[in-house]
């Protein structure tokens, strides 16, 4: 249970990113798609099951005069919907299929098979050979020991079945030949177990592939995290180093204010302020590196409205590059509650900092709402992106700049956009110039109170 909350505390909102690093931080690891998706095909494999036994029930009953166990094998057929709608509902839980589960769905899926067998004919039941097919996606889909077992298993209930069963009483129809009743039904057992296995390996191959891609992926992706977590621990430190001759300078330039030799002077004193000004702008920047750090008090993002949180963007970022030709457009057609988050807040501010370095007397920043993402477009008029640096964007160290451990940004803006749930965009211009576009989920940014 948890713990109660305080009444007296207030709830802090959070944010998708600050939820996701509070399940990773209490070891919930992050969903595979591939136990579901092939535990949906087991689910999908024993509906067909299903489906012919009814079938095969009633043309052997109906149309070739073999009487039938119906009621037991029926009742058989309804445990299987049973477990068919038990699987279902599991499958609701936002949890990933574990191999244990796997191998119980093909025990169940054995036993079910076993039991019709042996109310119709056991091992003279020429859909025997079904059991393969249990065996093939068992080797497919399931660890090494579980595998053995179920092949053990199978041997075991057709060996089982030669001598324990119900017989049937049917009158063999003369000069068939090969084609006699027996006959006929192993070439249908083996045409739908080969059809069968096809479809189902062909999927659950599938699946795997994807399994493989995203395990690839998430290696790359936990790579650049161990690159982003470095530079983050440098970027503090050099911060927590600079706070101090920080301070000294502010200081100095606080003395020299009040000296009357320089403040008889006014471009001296316009020099100062203008001095003062870029020191004020660097304590700034070194307060934001600690508070992405997670180091600054008030570690928590504040509450505020979309419309107030982009307005208030872009001109921060205009208050710190005063002679920037920044045109900022709003078009985000409704105001929300959300959380202001620093990281995006200094994402933004990275590929402002770019376009401006090319571009600085045309820029755009433009918002907007695009269904229930968010859209941030920056443009600029500088040369644009190299169609080499265009291709590799979001790694690091691709840059146009030429400079020795450039591209960082881009890579930083990446990867905290992509932890946020959305995607990186970026084109040359037909006029010339390039465009950066963020598009992020609006529940990315949506709050929610600790403790729901």
């Amino acid at each position: 249970m948890n713990a109660p909350r305080d009444p007296a505390e207030p709830m802090q909102p959070r944010t998708r990113l600050a939820r996701m690093r509070a399940r990773l931080a209490h070891g919930v690891p992050p969903e595979d798609p591939a136990g579901r998706k092939n535990f949906l095909l087991l689910i999908q494999l024993r509906w067909l099951a299903a489906a012919g036994q009814v079938a095969s029930i009633a043309i052997v009953s109906l149309f070739l005069g073999i009487t039938l166990p119906v009621v037991p094998m029926v009742g058989v057929i309804l445990a299987l919907v049973l477990l068919n709608i038990a699987s279902h509902l599991r499958l609701r839980l936002r949890f990933g299929v574990s191999n244990l589960e796997l191998f119980a769905a093909l025990l169940f899926d054995v036993a079910g098979l076993t039991a019709q067998l042996y109310l119709s004919g056991g091992a003279t039941n020429p859909f025997t050979s079904l059991y393969l097919l249990q065996v093939t996606l068992g080797a497919v889909l399931l660890k090494p020991w579980s595998s053995v077992a179920l092949v053990l298993l199978t041997v075991m209930c057709f060996a089982e079945l030669t001598t324990a069963y119900r017989p049937l009483a049917f009158v063999e129809q003369e000069g068939l030949g090969l084609m006699s009743l027996h006959i006929v039904g192993m070439l249908v057992c083996f045409a739908l177990n080969a059809a069968l296995l096809v479809v189902f390996v062909t999927r659950i191959s599938h699946n795997i592939r994807e399994r493989d891609t995203r395990l690839a992926d998430l290696r790359q992706q936990a790579a650049e995290e161990d690159h982003i977590v470095r530079m983050g621990l440098l970027a503090s430190g050099a911060a927590h180093e600079l706070g101090t001759p920080l301070s000294t300078l502010s200081i100095i330039l606080g003395d020299w204010r009040r000296m009357p030799a320089l403040t008889a002077n006014p471009e001296l004193t316009d020099e100062i302020e203008a001095m003062e000004a870029e020191v004020r702008r660097c304590k700034s920047i070194v307060t934001h590196i600690l508070m992405s750090a997670g180091e600054a008090r008030g570690l928590e993002a504040g509450m505020t409205t979309m419309h107030r949180f982009l307005d208030g963007l872009a001109a921060d970022w205009h208050a710190t590059r005063p002679g920037a030709g920044l045109r900022y457009e709003n078009s985000f057609d409704r105001d929300m509650p959300i959380v202001s988050e620093s990281t995006l807040r200094q994402v933004v501010f990275n590929v402002l900092d770019n376009a401006y370095e090319v571009s600085p007397d045309r820029l755009l920043l433009h918002a907007a709402r695009v269904g229930d993402k968010l859209r941030l477009r920056i443009e600029d008029r500088g040369p644009g992106f190299d169609p080499a640096i265009l291709g590799a964007l979001g790694r690091p160290y691709q840059s146009t700049k030429g400079r020795l451990g450039g591209g960082l940004g881009l890579f930083l803006v990446f990867n905290v956009v992509r932890k946020l749930g959305g995607n990186v965009r970026a084109e040359n211009l037909p006029g010339g110039g390039a465009a950066v576009e963020l598009t992020l989920p609006l529940d990315a940014l949506s709050i929610e109170e600790e403790g729901r």
